[in-house]
């Protein structure tokens, strides 16, 4: 016989989404506030703060992960044509709440709590267990966390102001009893990808990328211009290129988040986190801050055309350009771009992404995988019949990626290899009396149901 589900999971899953949508509300003030100052509204909380429990935050870390596999379909070929189109973009077939484009799932996630900061790891779905069990939640999200620090990660209570928290939220901000979730995403690797993908267009379709920092010359790409493998009359500055759209997925993920946190019967809030630069690491602020998140950078050497490109006018502002690579801890890498000094050379890293994808092991070799995507055969004849990037997209790459690092001294140039977006998401337990004394509708019934559902009252 079935044990009965767990009531507040049982409330979540019930919840209406178009509800929860349509209701959701920031909540800033948590649980145990010392004090709200708001002139003839000050409030301060008679209560202690009360931090989530295991099993909440374990809901909370089971939305950051992968939730199945995805499906590739797409079309084979051009319909006009007959030719054979790329098919085979993805970086991974893990499909996880939120889109990304080409799946390449490069953001990461930080737990902040009382007990310390915690890296998640993105765990492989486990399709074949029910994902709403309590015991299962409680498990996955043990074997996700890795703790960096033995403390919740913040600056000195006196530096709790600018550059490092922002106006008024350095009051309410990782305050004890809150949990933060806080998004990284490393762009290097989809950087490649996109590429790729990009210049996958048919003949007469590819563009020429040329670089806007260095007056918009052609990067890299001189002999595919000559040979008419990229059309000359389509120019694609890098500066426009960005980041390949990979930085959209940690907004869709802390959406989702913020989402499941209402339906829970929290409070939730997307604000600014502590300054970026401050927070990963940066050499202009690690004497000031320290290393908090404790990422490598790396700093291109001055060079005179930096003057003109980045406008950096001396040497001794070198680290204007400084940007995060990657992060270890006790040794092993969490997070780890590609590019140098993570790999001897562009070509090395190219080789990695490539090899990921294509190689002996690599996901469009996974024969399995490919079962469990698609019925009866129909996996191994999309792996048979839909083209991979052809030699010349590759090496095309190749002298564009080098380009940049050469040119540059960094890669990517135009964006970081692994971008903070600098927001993340407060989750806590709201302080209803507060909600209660000055709002009309300042909570759902969700929120006043909570206790009741999730701590038996």
């Amino acid at each position: 016989m079935n044990s009965p589900m767990h009531p507040g999971i049982a409330s979540l899953l019930a919840r209406p989404l178009a509800e929860t949508i349509w209701r959701r509300r920031t909540h800033r003030v948590s649980s145990g506030v010392s004090k709200v100052a708001a002139g003839s509204m000050t409030y301060s909380s008679d209560a202690p703060p009360r931090p989530l429990d295991d099993l909440e935050e374990a809901v909370l870390i089971a939305a950051t992960g992968c939730t199945g596999l995805t499906m590739p379909d797409r079309p084979f070929e051009d319909p006009a044509t007959g030719s054979p189109i790329m098919a085979k973009p993805n970086l991974t077939m893990d499909g996880r709440t939120a889109g990304s484009p080409d799946n390449a799932q490069g953001t990461h996630f930080f737990l902040i709590n009382d007990s310390g900061t915690y890296f998640l790891k993105k765990l492989p779905s486990g399709e074949d267990v029910n994902p709403f069990e309590p015991d299962t939640l409680l498990m996955r999200a043990k074997e996700a966390k890795v703790k960096i620090l033995e403390n919740r990660l913040d600056v000195h209570e006196d530096e709790r102001d600018f550059p490092a928290y922002l106006d008024s939220n350095r009051f309410l901000s990782n305050l004890p009893g809150t949990t933060i979730l806080l998004p990284v995403v490393d762009l290097s690797h989809q950087y490649i990808n996109g590429l790729m993908y990009l210049l996958t267009q048919p003949d007469g379709a590819r563009p020429v990328l040329v670089d806007d920092r260095n007056l918009y010359r052609v990067a890299g790409v001189k002999r595919w211009v000559k040979s008419g493998f990229l059309n000359e009359e389509i120019k694609i500055p890098l500066g426009l290129i960005g980041s390949m759209r990979t930085q959209i997925e940690a907004d869709l993920l802390v959406q989702n988040l913020f989402l499941i946190a209402e339906a829970m019967g929290l409070g939730a809030w997307i604000h600014a986190t502590i300054s970026p630069p401050v927070l990963n690491g940066d050499p202009k602020f690690i004497d000031r801050y320290g290393p908090l998140l404790g990422f490598e950078h790396v700093t291109p050497r001055w060079r005179a055309r930096d003057i003109f490109n980045w406008h950096v006018p001396l040497p001794r502002f070198a680290n204007l350009r400084a940007h995060p690579v990657a992060l270890k801890h006790e040794g092993e890498y969490l997070i780890k771009a590609k590019c140098p000094p993570n790999y001897e050379s562009m070509d090395k890293a190219i080789d990695e992404v490539v090899d990921s994808k294509f190689g002996a092991n690599g996901v469009y070799n996974n024969r399995e995988l490919f079962n469990q995507i698609y019925k009866e055969d129909f996996g191994a004849r999309y792996l048979d019949e839909a083209k991979s990037y052809s030699p010349e997209v590759i090496d095309c790459v190749r002298d564009v990626c080098n380009y940049i690092h050469d040119s540059h001294r960094r890669f990517p140039a135009h964006c970081e290899a692994i971008h903070v977006p600098g927001i993340w998401l407060q989750v806590h337990h709201p302080e209803i009396p507060y909600y209660d004394q000055y709002f009309k509708n300042g909570l759902t019934e969700v929120h006043r149901q909570h206790d009741t559902l999730w701590h038996q009252g």
